[in-house]
């Protein structure tokens, strides 16, 4: 399984979190899950708050189009973002190519 699917305009995102790192990114793969580096730390939902956010802001979507389907309590999630309006450039390429039409 790939770490992304469109799902008609949505896309959904398999995530490995990293909390508390210096910065907030995108890291590349880890094993089939998109790694993403946040300097929220992993204490009362603030974790989550801030990916959803960081996802909008990369995606070009307020944070309420970005949905947390899964792992809600671990570092592996699964992230549905509605009709995403941009694609970040480091991702961009892989997404582009299976971005339904």
């Amino acid at each position: 399984m790939s770490w992304f699917r469109w799902d008609g305009a949505d896309l959904v995102l398999a995530c490995h979190l990293q909390p508390k790192a210096s910065k907030d990114e995108f890291a590349g793969l880890h094993g089939d899950r998109l790694k993403i580096r946040l300097t929220a730390p992993p204490v009362e939902g603030k974790a989550n708050a801030h990916l959803l956010a960081f996802l909008g802001k990369a995606f070009g979507v307020a944070k309420s189009q970005v949905s947390l389907e899964s792992g809600e309590l671990n570092r592996q999630k699964r992230v549905r973002i509605h009709a995403p309006q941009k694609l970040p450039a480091e991702l961009a390429a892989e997404l582009e190519a299976e971005r339904p039409t």
